[in-house]
């Protein structure tokens, strides 16, 4: 059932949803405990949830003894190498209680673009699901390249949830909602409703006005929501603390309403020799 408003969340069958890495690593780490938690009851009730999670690279860099995060690529992909192995354990090690089993995926670009790759993606998620797994994807960041990434993982979620035929795709930040300004900034208030097609041309996040190809913090997330939201998945905008709220359907965040008649997806071939 596509969730046409947040309240649908409550009762939705499949939903996507983006933690950040500033969420779940450094000082951070451990709110994946309650993430896990939000997550876990979904799963109770029947709903197919998969995770997609930042963090690789930010949870690698104490193991490195790295201050801050590195700039050459070599680095960044030994980081993510190192991280990747702990960030998953650390869901494992959440979820055990709730005796839930995550699998991991990792994607590049390239992965969604080659229709090969994108079946076979498809193919096992669609099992990991059906097995009742928990998916937790990533960027491949071990093997990705400057020319070749998504990007920003918002985006990455986004075209998971087009790949499943989402029902909602939930972003979580470090704000509650959208704002039609930077929070804080004289006049900037809080965004609740995205019509299908709404303009956001008047809404400025940080330095950044939306205009479909957003780059960093909320306009990202802005733009990530509308990618999903043209196929025809509603999507929750809001802080990764309230996750539970938003899974419950509660009156949070910033709603992007989808698209009433999505364009039929191109089937993805059940099997690629």
């Amino acid at each position: 059932m596509t969730a046409h408003d947040r309240r649908d969340l409550a009762a939705a069958r499949r939903i996507v949803v983006k933690v950040g890495s500033s969420s779940i690593s450094g000082e951070n780490a451990g709110q994946i405990g309650p993430l896990v938690e939000a997550l876990a009851h979904a799963h109770a009730r029947g709903c197919e949830i998969v995770l997609v999670s930042s963090g690789a690279i930010a949870t690698g860099m104490p193991f490195l003894s790295l201050d801050e995060r590195p700039t050459d690529l070599a680095t960044q992909q030994a980081a993510a190498a190192v991280g990747q192995n702990v960030l998953i354990y650390r869901y494992q090690a959440a979820l055990r209680e709730f005796h839930i089993v995550a699998g991991q995926v990792l994607l590049t670009a390239g992965d969604l673009e080659n229709h090969t790759h994108r079946s076979n993606a498809q193919r096992a998620m669609e099992r990991l699901l059906g097995l009742r797994i928990l998916p937790i994807v990533n960027e491949n960041d071990t093997v990705a390249t400057h020319e070749i990434r998504f990007g920003d993982n918002d985006r990455l979620a986004a075209l998971v949830a087009q790949l499943i035929r989402a029902d909602a795709l939930v972003l979580l930040s470090d704000v509650p909602a959208l704002y039609t300004a930077p929070p804080g900034t004289p006049g900037a208030s809080p965004i609740d409703t995205v019509a299908y097609g709404a303009s956001l041309d008047e809404f400025e996040f940080g330095s950044v006005k939306v205009n479909g190809v957003g780059t960093g913090g909320a306009a990202t997330k802005a733009s990530a929501a509308r990618l999903a939201a043209a196929s025809g998945t509603g999507v929750l905008v809001t802080r990764a603390d309230l996750v539970a709220d938003a899974l419950a359907g509660a009156g949070i965040g910033t709603w992007f309403a989808p698209n009433p008649a999505p364009t039929t997806p191109v089937p993805v071939h059940a099997s690629v020799d």
